[in-house]
């Protein structure tokens, strides 16, 4: 969003703009550092910069802080905070680095005055931002003092709003004030707690974003000017005024009456009422105001959940895909999407894809032109090419599936694998995995990487096709027994989100059992092939043993240790949809029974909560890389929260027991300090099927203990 707020400054008035990391850095008077914290849509905070100076102890940066002439800022009966961030630097504890900066700002003010600012947390007079980069310290204030994405207006919100600032980004990369200034109209299908129609109507009636705000940075800081400020403010009453007169067609709908409770609520405290039409409608129902109407669409569906999500999100995708082409034809449209890959259900050819994140999430906001020309083929599969009409390329990969084929045999039949990947892109041109399952029948699950931006979509497309063709040659298998999947960079197994509803199960063997696997409904299967080694090792660890499965998916951990001789199992995940599937492979194993306990709840909740006395002997964890849902408080991001949730869970593990703990970021760095008082063994090497070889990164498996003591 770096371009769109140097854009947005300059435009303010901001001299020297210039990008960042992270930010955007100006110039300019104190009136233009106040009309960028009341006029700014994308700006989270503005920052005025008091001080550069090297910090690479903590003693350096107490100076530095102190030699600033802080009685000039505020006084002692004034309340500060402090914000620090590290990044790549010797100072890396926040909360430690907040209070140097804290004592060096109280102590200089004590040694002049005798007396001392207090400090507080919430709303302070003055709010302090130290920020060290490559043990370079940058000491501002804050003139925002808060986020400026809070603007006063959303008393009441659902789970995983947007933010203000990011759906005023959005609205500005879909044009919306060109958009309005031309009279156009806009509709929001799903807008939830009314944040992009308030938005899109506080921007076509140029009405300040900060006018709403009670609280700011800078009245309490001696070098405030009342004066220019209150120029400001009066001026931005005067536009307010004036834009009001002509404001566009804004309509937002939602079929939840909770959500269009809670945006006519917001509507109304951003002094709209009546301004802008707030309605409950299904989806279907959306239409245009007026049939001549012309304008901008824009939606921010659902992201769904990590596992096994209720709604169906892949028929929502495509209900919003039919209600675009059956209502507004002629109009633009730009949809913000947490899943890509569903993006394609729309039923409509792209015109630009901009990358953006919500939070931690990486999304796209896919522009689209509501026209035949630009509609997709109804066809998920793409079909695959006959022999005769394949490329030479096409050769390179027959003969390469095969040397895999003659490579594996012998391996395959002394392990009795029948379940196993056959090619990981091992050509660059041809970047699928080929997964082979075979029981009573021989399935083939292909799955396709993510082209990157820079190969040609045209050739990409006829190379996959060409490659579905070899696979089916090759593997000798009918059209009906392969399927194809969309794999997009995911951060690790972030959504397991549902693509259709076949309920198609088949039976596929490993290691003397049976289990479930679905080739259609899910991205993924139901059984990480990955994995196999790890599921035996857990076999063998588990007889006599309490067993904890946490994440547990479909519950394929949970069999191998049952079959081992596990005195009682507990498999926890927070789908129901798993938690069944897990259920079905025990009882395809002849493993039921009331020693086995399925708990459905959010791991991370469930772990802090637990008052379990119960000590497992054995715990097997494989979080997600990266998880947002509607059923657990913010985030969880496997490299920052590992830690955290080890030592939670180490907390279940009785003495002389084993955790195995498994993750498939391939980035991932173990954090020893933190994790100091445990014995950890790196078993990754060992655990690393031979049929995945050639991508050793797939996943990252440790053995984690208890250190033992004298009794034991």
């Amino acid at each position: 969003m770096e371009s769109l707020l140097a854009a947005e400054l300059q435009s303010l008035g901001a001299e020297s703009v210039t990008e960042k990391r992270a930010g955007v850095a100006f110039r300019g008077p104190l009136s233009c550092a106040y009309r960028a914290c009341l006029w700014s849509r994308i700006a989270n905070r503005i920052l005025l910069v008091l001080a550069h100076f090297p910090a690479s102890t903590a003693d350096e940066l107490y100076e530095g802080v102190r030699s600033i002439p802080w009685y000039e800022h505020l006084d002692a009966k004034n309340t500060i905070a402090v914000e620090f961030h590290s990044s790549r630097s010797a100072i890396t504890h926040t909360h430690y680095g907040a209070l140097r900066v804290k004592d060096a700002v109280v102590d200089q003010l004590r040694e002049r005055t005798g007396s001392r600012p207090s400090v507080l947390t919430t709303r302070p007079d003055i709010r302090i931002n130290a920020y060290l980069l490559k043990d370079e310290a940058t000491i501002s204030l804050d003139l925002s003092g808060d986020s400026l994405h809070r603007r006063g207006y959303r008393e009441e919100g659902l789970s995983a709003p947007l933010k203000e600032n990011l759906a005023a980004a959005i609205l500005v990369r879909a044009g919306w004030p060109e958009i309005a200034s031309g009279g156009g109209a806009l509709v929001d299908p799903m807008c939830g707690s009314g944040t992009l129609p308030i938005e899109a109507a506080l921007m076509a009636a140029d009405i300040a974003p900060g006018l709403l705000r009670a609280y700011w940075g800078f009245p309490a800081w001696k070098q405030h000017d009342p004066a220019a400020w209150d120029l400001l403010l009066e001026e931005a009453g005067s536009r307010r005024e004036q834009g009001l007169l002509h404001l566009p067609s804004i309509r937002g709908y939602d079929h939840n009456p909770t959500a269009v409770r809670a945006a006519l609520m917001n509507v109304e405290q951003a002094g709209l009422h009546g301004r802008l039409h707030i309605e409950k409608r299904e989806l279907e129902d959306c239409a245009p105001a007026r049939p001549n109407d012309h304008g901008l669409l824009i939606a921010n569906p659902p992201y769904g959940e990590r596992l096994g999500a209720d709604t169906d999100l892949p028929a929502l995708y495509t209900r919003l895909g039919n209600t675009l082409k059956d209502q507004f034809q002629g109009w633009r449209a730009a949809v913000f999407t947490g899943n890509p890959p569903l993006g394609k259900r729309l039923g409509l050819q792209a015109t630009r894809v901009h990358n953006l994140y919500n939070g931690p999430i990486p999304c796209k906001l896919l522009h689209l032109e509501i026209k035949p020309e630009r509609y997709l083929s109804s066809r998920r599969t793409p079909a695959p090419l006959p022999a005769g009409t394949r490329g030479e390329g096409a050769t390179m990969f027959s003969n390469r599936l095969r040397k895999r084929q003659k490579h594996l045999r012998r391996w395959l039949q002394r392990e009795g694998i029948s379940c196993y990947r056959l090619y990981d892109a091992d050509l660059p041109e041809y970047a699928v995995a080929v997964d082979v399952y075979e029981a009573n029948k021989r399935w083939v699950h292909v799955q396709e990487y993510e082209a990157p931006k820079s190969v040609d979509a045209r050739k990409a497309r006829i190379r996959l096709r060409e490659a579905l063709g070899v696979v089916l040659e090759v593997l000798e298998v009918p059209e009906d027994q392969l399927f194809f999947k969309i794999r997009q960079k995911q951060r690790g197994k972030s959504q397991y989100g549902k693509l259709s509803a076949s309920k198609h199960f088949h039976e596929v063997p490993e290691g003397g059992h049976q289990f479930l696997v679905n080739f259609e409904d899910y991205l993924d299967t139901g059984l990480f092939l990955d994995h196999r080694i790890t599921r035996r090792l857990l076999e063998k660890l588990s007889d006599g043993q309490d067993f904890l499965n946490l994440f547990a998916y479909t519950g394929t951990a949970t069999v191998y240790a049952a079959a081992g001789g596990a005195r009682t199992t507990t498999t926890v995940d927070m789908s129901n949809t798993y938690l069944e599937w897990a259920r079905r492979n025990m009882q395809l194993n002849k493993l039921a029974g009331s020693q086995h306990r399925y708990i459905r709840a959010n791991c991370l909740e469930w772990l802090k909560k637990t008052t379990d006395p119960h000590r497992y002997g054995l715990i097997f964890l494989d979080p997600p890389s990266f998880s947002t849902s509607s059923r657990m408080e913010g985030t969880f991001d496997v490299q920052r929260d590992h830690a955290t949730l080890i030592h939670q869970t180490i907390r279940l593990l009785k003495p002389g027991g084993i955790l195995i703990f498994a993750n498939n970021r391939q980035r991932f760095r173990m954090d020893h300090d933190a994790l100091s008082g445990l014995q950890i063994e790196d078993i990754t090497p060992s655990t690393i099927p031979a049929d995945f070889e050639r991508n050793r990164k797939i996943h990252q498996c440790w053995r984690i203990s208890l250190p033992k003591t004298d009794n034991q």
